[in-house]
């Protein structure tokens, strides 16, 4: 028995300083995650960590010393960035405890969660899903996956975000409301976690729009820079 068409292709991202590839699964994201971001958005209460999901089709491969592009998103009329820390998961866990959550990250690598503001604040609203406004292709920019060091989850470290070389975000990851130990403990009470799954873990304050031909820049301290023209 064959397939009616061509299985899609495995969507995968660099290693760092490796030939391998990191096999994508899952993308979860965590919403509203930094404390001045949370009041960007009119929230200041610190609810529990809340999750959305993109497909594979929204990774965006972005090169070491090279730029990537992504296309301005379709039915839009405000297309913000959020960059973020990525966590790449490489082993199978449920209901992990947070002192053992480093056990599970493969690596880091920084993205950046493009997002249609203006279709999400209107399902938002409405009380419906933020699909339209999040999951689309395209939609997550990736860098090469950085292997972790050591058993202890990043608790700290700049991140930034710069549009045509003007700084737009740029705070440390010790802001994060619920830190990556804390997120992996809350995830895995509702999904068990698998290798090759990516937790995008929240966005510094500072978010807006890019237009076609912006060149967006981003980083996280010993995770290399990402460099991404909207086209």
């Amino acid at each position: 028995m064959g397939f009616v068409f061509d299985p899609p292709e495995v969507t995968q991202v660099p290693v760092r300083g490796s030939d391998d590839a990191f096999p994508v699964r899952e993308i979860y994201c965590v919403g509203r995650n930094y404390w001045e971001h949370r009041k960007e958005m009119g929230f200041e209460d610190r609810d529990p960590p809340f999750f959305f999901k993109k497909g594979r089709y929204s990774i965006v491969n972005c090169p070491d010393g090279g730029e990537a592009s992504i296309p301005y998103a379709p039915q839009t009329g405000n297309f913000h960035h959020e960059i973020e820390l990525v966590v790449a998961i490489g082993k199978e866990g449920f209901e992990i405890a947070k002192e053992d959550a480093g056990q599970y990250i493969f690596g880091y690598a920084v993205g950046i969660d493009m997002t249609r503001r203006d279709l999400q604040i209107k399902m938002r609203e409405k009380g419906r899903p933020w699909d339209t406004g999040k999951n689309f292709e395209f939609g997550a920019p990736i860098g090469p996956i950085t292997k972790a060091s050591g058993p202890e989850p990043l608790t700290k470290g700049r991140i930034w975000l710069s549009v045509n070389d003007e700084m737009r975000q740029d705070a440390d990851l010790e802001e994060l409301i619920w830190s990556v130990s804390e997120t992996i403990e809350d995830l895995s009470k509702y999904s068990r976690l698998y290798p090759g799954d990516l937790i995008y873990s929240g966005t510094p304050a500072g978010v807006g729009p890019v237009v076609a031909g912006d060149v967006m820049k981003g980083g996280v301290d010993g995770l290399g820079e990402i460099t991404v023209r909207v086209t």
